[in-house]
């Protein structure tokens, strides 16, 4: 029986090993403040060109933010061409409150900036988020980020 529980782990630990194929970084907020003049940058490499890719928005904030959206600008620098997206995210509604997962009175949201996922060409891209809300700086915000997640 101790030869079954011993293969058991081994496979476990094989499947386990497996590369992640997700970036995700985020920034933090210390004054939990986000000024239009602090612009999040995250660079990443893509080598896979035969997947497809979810691009996500992370976004962390108290209890305490004032608004059921936010507006967020990207700016794209991809390897051969460069573009920029304005976006609005709902966060709350009226029926669910925070749509979020939450914890206490913190509030994460995983936002997608792609409606389908799309194709990535290989090379290092670079994300730049910008809030464009009009309140600046933007109170009760703790993390913002950028998630690409592969899509088997």
């Amino acid at each position: 029986m101790n030869r079954f529980y011993l293969f058991l782990l081994l496979i476990v630990a094989a499947v386990s090993c497996q590369p992640i194929d997700v970036f995700e970084k985020t920034k933090f907020f210390p004054k939990h403040e986000w000024s239009s003049k602090e612009k999040p940058s995250f660079t990443f490499e893509i080598t896979d060109t035969t997947s497809l890719y979810n691009i996500m928005l992370v976004l962390r904030h108290s209890d305490a933010y004032r608004y059921n959206n936010i507006w967020v600008k990207l700016n794209i620098k991809s390897p051969d061409d460069s573009t920029s997206l304005r976006r609005q995210f709902v966060l709350a509604n009226s029926a669910q409150g925070w749509l979020g997962s939450g914890m206490d009175d913190i509030f994460e949201h995983r936002l997608p900036f792609n409606d389908k996922p799309a194709p990535l060409k290989a090379g290092t891209y670079k994300f730049t988020l910008v809030q464009d809300m009009r309140e600046d700086p933007l109170d009760h915000v703790l993390n913002v980020g950028i998630r690409v997640q592969k899509v088997n």
